[in-house]
């Protein structure tokens, strides 16, 4: 087999594998990212290289498998924007974590939000009680986004700081 193309059969295959990895993770890995998230990105990244470009460390080998993720990545996306069935497959719709006030325990719960990163997330969009917010909203990228009851209140976005896995790469 060419060599060449043997890189670029790696390196999608590589890809496919992160995209269904990181869905069965989770949709917040992503939002911000700590210490221990940056030495998994790396680590990851390591460990995958020799499953891309196998022994052939060239430049050109280097500059193929990255085409080929460049390519990969351009046509998934083209492809999600066009099907709704491979974007509901790939990523999570948003969640209400609020709704008048009332919390919705067990999705807080199924998705592992603490309670001090809600409060968190309210303090941020000015928000002091629970009643307040009129609307919680885990959205698809791992953030959390408020409106509150008051008009005079600035809306703002949160994103919430995740410490278990790595992310949702479809942004």
């Amino acid at each position: 087999m060419n060599p060449y193309l043997d890189i670029t059969i790696r390196s999608v295959s590589v890809y496919f594998f992160m995209i269904i990895a990181l869905r069965i993770f989770g949709k917040k890995q992503l939002s911000q990212l700590n210490t221990a998230d940056v030495i998994l990105i790396l680590l990851i990244s390591n460990s995958v290289q020799n499953a891309m470009v196998g022994s052939n460390t060239s430049l050109y080998g280097g500059i193929v498998a990255a085409l080929a993720l460049f390519i990969i990545n351009y046509v998934f996306k083209k492809v999600m924007s066009k099907s709704q069935f491979i974007k509901k497959l790939v990523q999570d719709t948003p969640e209400i974590l609020i709704h008048n006030g009332k919390i919705e325990f067990k999705t807080i719960g199924r998705l592992g939000i603490t309670d001090d990163e809600l409060k968190e997330a309210m303090r941020e969009h000015g928000v002091e009680f629970y009643k307040d917010v009129k609307l919680a909203m885990f959205e698809v990228d791992g953030s959390i986004s408020i409106i509150s009851g008051d008009k005079d209140l600035k809306q703002t976005h949160h994103k919430r700081k995740i410490h278990k896995t790595l992310g949702n790469l479809n942004n």
